[in-house]
């Protein structure tokens, strides 16, 4: 375990790397006895540190959420991070390659939620009557730390979020089957990626069951109007300056977006 002032030290470290997009060394190479408990910790003094600056923290972001990813990270179960105001994006958005180190894009389905949800023992259904609106997002993934990582980097780095952009249809959680919401992801006018909801856990609203059941360990939970990205269910996509992403989600509509 890290003590209270490591944790600090390493969070400031983490803020002045996005402040100078200029990744630092991973933190688990000069804290090799950090835990899982310690990345968390140091998240929210980063995100104490973000808000000192200005940022208001309006959701949360749910990662790793494919078993493929949790075995290349050799874990478990996925991880989260905050989302935070000022790194939110709406569909049409001129967004600069250059506010990030090294982007990437993944396709989601973001929740809003109707109601706060807490508890130890939250299940697909509850998250399912506590949400109020589903809609299209894409997650922006950047990471502030050399490669390569180990998973107490990740998390300590925000889980990696960069930013979200939504758009497309807002539905009811019970307008469609959720689980098959597809979606095509095209970069300059070639289909990149493509995939369906259903490779999130199974059901997308899996994820936001464990975030709860974790958040609830560390005594926080989902309140209502936080926006939560369920996780991706493509793989991540390079993008640069002049990109132009187009994403259709079939009849909840599409997201296109352009990194200037």
């Amino acid at each position: 375990m890290l003590t209270e002032q490591e944790c600090r030290a390493v969070a400031e470290a983490l803020l002045q790397a996005e402040k100078t997009r200029i990744p630092i060394p991973q933190p688990s190479r000069a804290h090799p006895q950090m835990e899982i408990a310690d990345a968390y910790r140091i998240q929210d003094f980063w995100a104490e540190g973000r808000i000192a600056q200005g940022a208001s923290v309006v959701g949360h972001k749910i990662g790793l959420t494919s078993r493929a990813m949790q075995m290349a990270s050799r874990i478990t179960e996925p991880d989260y991070g905050r989302i935070l105001d000022d790194a939110f994006f709406r569909d049409g958005a001129r967004i600069a390659a250059g506010t990030f180190i090294k982007p990437r894009l993944e396709v989601e389905l973001a929740f809003i939620m109707g109601e706060d949800l807490s508890g130890p023992h939250v299940q697909i259904y509850d998250v399912m009557r506590a949400a109020e609106f589903v809609l299209p997002a894409l997650e922006v993934i950047d990471y502030r730390t050399q490669v390569p990582r180990d998973i107490v980097d990740t998390i300590a780095d925000n889980a990696a979020f960069g930013a979200i952009i939504v758009g497309g249809r807002p539905i009811r959680p019970w307008d469609v089957d959720i689980r098959w919401v597809g979606a095509t992801l095209s970069q300059n006018g070639v289909i990149e990626e493509s995939g369906v909801s259903a490779a999130v856990m199974g059901h997308p609203a899996a994820g936001l069951a464990w975030l709860v059941r974790k958040l609830h360990a560390v005594g926080a939970g989902l309140k209502k109007g936080q926006i939560v990205l369920s996780g991706s269910f493509t793989r991540p996509v390079d993008i640069s300056s002049g990109d132009v992403i187009q994403v259709n989600y079939g009849r909840l509509g599409a997201i296109g977006v352009s990194f200037a």
